[in-house]
């Protein structure tokens, strides 16, 4: 009894395995956001193709029950690159070239700089100088504490 639920278990999860062709329905991951296949939405749609790991050819995917996309922005901005005018907004309209011009504005300047603090004025010699200190003299490295070594000998005759 033991024998045949588990080998029937082992049946069943390694046929899943195996299930590589034939078609499959899309759910997306995260909910509002579209699984888009060559310009068709295919969220909960069925989705037939030999495309995956296991084959080395593909074809392309057909979408079954899925809604096509259209290709430009169906959103209340305006994108000049699309040619159309906005559908709502401020109208622009050019003046004529021989219109009455207005004052011209006066002129304005205006710069900023940055400058370091004046130095103070130098002060001479003070009343009471502070002793002058000499340095002790460095005659070089002293000799490590222990015996001192034996120049080495010579080797010949």
């Amino acid at each position: 009894m033991r024998g045949s639920l588990a080998l029937t278990i082992l049946a069943a999860m390694t046929s899943t395995a195996l299930a590589g062709g034939g078609f499959d329905i899309v759910v997306p991951n995260r909910p509002g956001v579209p699984i888009i296949i060559n310009g068709v939405d295919a969220s909960y749609a069925v989705v037939e193709s030999a495309m995956g790991l296991a084959r080395n050819d593909s074809m392309v995917p057909t979408v079954y029950g899925g809604r096509p996309i259209a290709p430009e922005p169906n959103v209340g901005h305006y994108y000049p690159s699309l040619g159309r005018m906005p559908g709502y907004g401020r109208l622009e309209i050019e003046p004529p070239a021989n219109r009455r011009l207005p004052q011209p504005a006066e002129s304005y300047h205006e710069s900023w700089g940055a400058q370091s603090a004046p130095l103070p004025a130098q002060s001479s010699v003070p009343v009471d100088p502070p002793p002058v200190i000499y340095a002790p003299q460095f005659n070089g490295p002293r000799p490590l504490p222990g015996p001192v070594p034996r120049p080495p000998r010579s080797r010949g005759p």
